[in-house]
């Protein structure tokens, strides 16, 4: 993992360049919903068993303490404070949609190339589970706040929002366009012009090509946006092929962990821009190198304890989120040829 600078260093170099640092803006801190606790039936029988990937099963009966999570997944300009703070690099390997067999291919591109940063308000792509922890480490220092990646437990728990269907609003999966960013009919003309290939969207429109800004469709019952679709969010645990012998307090699932091809392997949920009904339930689990980078499928959310002091998000987080999606709502009608208020 990159090591942050310190400030001590920072001014350093500043003084000995003859300028002044320019007093630094103010720390975008995430707005924070608070989930009540309470136990829940993790797990699904009804999503695909492939060896390769980790299981669903058994389900299994957890009890998650309340705790906070990001209202939006970690964003853009979120990100990008860090790096101008810090310095830090996150290398130009990222996996991205390319005409391959596999519809995927690493390239060099990064998280801020225009192509998977569309605006500040873009969920971040193409960093890693190492680059989330680097960024929550500098966050945490800035707030005084523990930041952290939820566990899986906790993101399921969240996700389904006291649920039992096959999502957290019902079980058509042509309502997703109402409340995520997935494989509808906009999704698949510009997938299928990256890839060459075609695939069954779902039969909805959520006014989206690839990813777009956080926030644009209707909460969970809870209050969180996002959680299915747009980018998949990794998440404190590593892999395990399936929930045996898993933690049922939900708690991190972190010893005893499964690599892949001698790899270091995480979990990441939610599905993506890309996700089709069986990609986009909130069981469905994925996976992805510590140092793996993706503009196909990983970015992250945030979460804290709920001992912690509760955070407010700085620098009118909220009012410019608010004009981001007014104008991409506006983009959105243009593009149709349709009014917009």
């Amino acid at each position: 993992m990159n090591k942050i600078p310190a400030l001590a260093a920072l001014l350093a170099l500043a003084c000995s360049s003859g300028h002044l640092l320019a007093a630094p803006a103010p720390v975008v801190a995430p707005l924070m919903v608070t989930i009540p606790g309470g136990t829940f039936a993790m797990g699904s029988t009804a999503n695909p068993k492939d060896p390769n990937r980790p299981s669903s099963e058994p389900v299994h009966s957890v009890t998650v303490k309340s705790f906070r999570i990001a209202k939006y997944e970690t964003t853009v300009g979120q990100f990008r404070q860090f790096v101008d703070a810090t310095g830090y690099q996150t290398g130009d390997d990222c996996w991205k949609l390319a005409a391959t067999d596999w519809g995927m291919e690493s390239g060099k591109v990064r998280w801020n190339d225009l192509v998977n940063a569309a605006s500040e308000f873009h969920p971040v792509m193409c960093v890693s589970w190492d680059d989330a922890h680097a960024y929550l480490q500098w966050l945490s220092s800035q707030t005084g706040r523990k930041f952290r990646l939820p566990s899986e437990a906790e993101w399921e728990y969240a996700a389904r929002a006291g649920s039992n269907t096959r999502y957290p609003f019902g079980d058509d999966p042509a309502m997703l366009c109402q409340y995520a960013n997935v494989f509808d009919r906009s999704g698949k003309a510009a997938i299928t012009k990256l890839t060459g290939t075609t695939g069954k969207e779902i039969a909805c429109d959520d006014g989206a090509e690839l990813t777009t800004v956080v926030g644009m469709y209707a909460p969970n019952a809870w209050g969180v946006h996002d959680m299915q679709g747009n980018v998949g969010e990794l998440v404190e645990d590593c892999q395990h092929m399936n929930y045996d012998t898993a933690p049922v307090d939900g708690t991190a699932w972190t010893a005893g962990c499964a690599a892949l091809h001698g790899s270091a392997m995480v979990i990441h949920r939610g599905g993506n821009y890309n996700s089709g009904p069986v990609g986009a339930s909130p069981t469905l689990r994925g996976h992805a190198g510590t140092d793996n980078r993706s503009s196909v499928a990983e970015g992250f959310r945030i979460a804290e304890d709920i001992s912690d002091k509760p955070a407010a998000a700085t620098g009118n987080f909220a009012a410019r989120l608010s004009k981001a999606q007014a104008q991409e709502r506006a983009t959105r009608a243009r593009s149709r040829g349709a009014p917009h208020g």
